[in-house]
């Protein structure tokens, strides 16, 4: 049994590297239990579910983007808000449907990403680092940024690594609602003024989109299965990494962990 006394204060034994953090240890943040709380699954799921939907929806507005653009730009807005997509429809749609249909879908997905980073902190970003090879290198970086400037980031880039990290850095949630909303119009704002700016060139390439719809649906329907299978082979799917989250953020207890009496 091990010594009680707290007088005598004898050295600590080793820490079991299996044990979960004691939080009253005054370190800067509590870090999470190995072991999946009782709640846990369920509310990744609640996240992962509208994520592999918009993603889902992503894909099918860039392939039908040739076939949209031209005769239904609110539809593709809705299925997806890339910024090319919004040049090329802004001049279509009036200022109540473009600025309220956009705003929806561009920020639809950021606070999914926000209660990522909120509820799984350092593991969230670990997770979102390797999805993200090209800003893997910089988000531990941006990550310390944010001790000093969260509300410009998120105001200059509301994306969902910057919604992430944000949660992650336990940003308050009104904060981040007002800088990413205040973010969110401003860059509308610049979109619709390039739009305006190249008006006739823009028509000209919905002429141009709407004379050969056909052959371009094809072409982009192809483009975007070979995508797919080259993402599937290198194992960098976008989809395949949302829908094995929950192996990453909330792995299965070992035996002892189920069973600790065993």
């Amino acid at each position: 049994m091990p010594d009680s006394s707290v007088l005598s204060s004898p050295p600590e034994p080793p820490a079991d590297p299996t044990a979960a953090p004691d939080p009253t240890d005054g370190g800067p943040a509590p870090e999470r239990p190995a072991a999946p709380h009782p709640l846990g699954r369920r509310r990744l799921v609640l996240l992962m579910v509208p994520i592999v939907a918009l993603i889902i929806a992503s894909n099918v507005g860039d392939a039908l983007t040739t076939t949209l653009a031209p005769s239904h730009p609110l539809a593709l807005v809705a299925l997806n808000a890339r910024s090319r997509i919004l040049v090329l429809v802004t001049n279509q749609l009036d200022a109540f449907s473009y600025y309220g249909m956009a705003t929806l879908r561009l920020m639809v997905s950021d606070p999914l990403f926000f209660l990522l980073g909120l509820w799984y902190g350092d593991a969230a970003v670990a997770w979102m680092e390797r999805r993200t090879r090209t800003w893997g290198s910089t988000m531990r970086q941006l990550e310390r940024w944010f001790g000093k400037a969260a509300y410009p980031l998120v105001f200059l880039a509301p994306n969902n690594i910057i919604c992430l990290l944000a949660g992650a850095a336990g940003m308050s949630v009104t904060g981040f609602f007002i800088a990413n909303l205040a973010g969110t119009v401003v860059r509308l704002y610049a979109i619709r003024v390039v739009g305006a700016s190249f008006e006739a060139p823009i028509d000209d390439l919905l002429g141009f989109l709407s004379d050969h719809r056909m052959p371009l649906l094809i072409g982009s329907l192809a483009l975007l299965a070979l995508t797919s299978l080259l993402e599937l082979k290198r194992g960098d799917s976008e989809l395949d990494a949302v829908l094995h989250l929950d192996d990453e953020l909330e792995p299965e207890p070992d035996q002892d962990t189920r069973n600790p009496g065993q």
